[in-house]
C-alpha cells in the first residue's frame, strides 16, 4: 500500500521510515511537514495511508482532514495521549504515541491490512437497489426498498435517508453507508450526499469545471470537482 509520513519533524519522519522499511508491504510515496503540503499531496497522489501527526505549526492533523472531500486511511502519530478520543471521532485506523514502538506500529499496519482484505471479500456483498432494509426513526418504522431511496444526507451526527414523502434520520455516517452500498447504482456526490443515480433527472455544468445534478423528486446536488470527475469516468462507455 502506498503511504505518506506527515510531522513537522524531520527526525520524527526519518524515524518512521526507518521502522517501516521492515514492513515490505508499506510503500511510502512522500513525506510533508504541514497540513498544506499534505493535503497538495493528497488530493495528488492518493496515497492508501497517511501517518499524520496532529499538532503542526498552522493548521493540525484534524484541520487538515476537515478539509479533504476524500480522506484515506489514517495513522494519528503524536507526543501526546490526550487526543486520544478524538482521533477516534476521525475514524482513525489507530493511534500511535511517540516514541512509536514497532510493535505497536505492527499492530496498526495488521489492521489496515485485514480492513483490505475484508473490504475485498465484502465488495460483492453490497447493497444494491434491489435489497430492502428496516428503517427506524422514533415510534416510526419502515421496510425500504434501497431503488427507492433518491438521497442519504449528512445531518450532524446523523443521516436523512429521504425516499417517498419521508426522510427519517438515522444513527448511521456516510461514510459507513458508503461502504456498504452498491457503487454502480449509488454516488457519492460530496462531503454531504450520497445520491441513488437511477433518480438523476438532469445534469448542468457548475462552477470550476464541477457539474450540478438534478434528482427526480426535487433535489439539487453540488457534485465537487474531484466526484466531478469520478461521476464522468463512472458514466462514460
Amino acid at each position: 500500500m502506498n503511504a505518506l509520513v506527515v510531522d513537522d519533524s524531520r527526525l520524527a519522519r526519518n524515524e518512521l521510515k526507518r521502522l517501516l522499511k521492515d514492513f515490505d508491504f508499506v510503500n511510502i510515496i512522500g513525506e510533508a511537514a504541514n497540513a498544506n503540503e499534505a493535503k497538495e499531496f493528497i488530493e495528488e497522489k492518493k496515497p492508501d495511508l497517511v501517518f499524520l501527526d496532529i499538532q503542526m505549526p498552522g493548521k493540525s492533523g484534524f484541520e487538515l482532514l476537515e478539509e479533504l472531500e476524500e480522506v484515506p486511511e489514517i495513522i494519528f502519530t503524536t507526543a501526546y495521549d490526550e487526543y486520544a478520543i478524538k482521533a477516534f471521532e476521525y475514524n482513525a485506523l489507530d493511534y500511535l504515541q511517540k516514541p512509536i514502538q514497532k510493535d505497536r506500529l505492527a499492530g496498526a499496519l495488521n489492521k489496515i491490512q485485514e480492513k483490505i482484505d475484508k473490504q475485498n471479500v465484502d465488495e460483492e456483498d453490497r447493497m444494491t437497489e434491489n435489497h430492502q432494509v428496516f428503517v427506524k426513526d422514533g415510534e416510526r418504522c419502515w421496510f425500504v426498498q434501497l431503488s427507492n431511496v433518491r438521497i442519504f444526507e449528512v445531518d450532524g451526527n446523523y443521516t436523512k435517508i429521504y425516499f417517498d414523502e419521508h426522510k427519517p434520520m438515522i444513527p448511521r455516517t456516510l461514510n459507513y453507508l458508503e461502504s456498504r452500498l452498491d457503487t454502480k447504482t449509488f454516488f457519492r456526490a460530496n462531503r454531504q450526499q450520497i445520491i441513488n443515480l437511477k433518480w438523476v433527472e438532469r445534469i448542468e455544468p457548475w462552477f470550476s469545471g464541477s457539474i450540478k445534478i438534478y434528482l427526480k423528486g426535487g433535489h439539487e446536488v453540488d457534485v465537487s470537482r474531484r466526484q466531478t470527475q469520478r461521476f464522468k469516468e463512472l458514466m462514460s462507455f
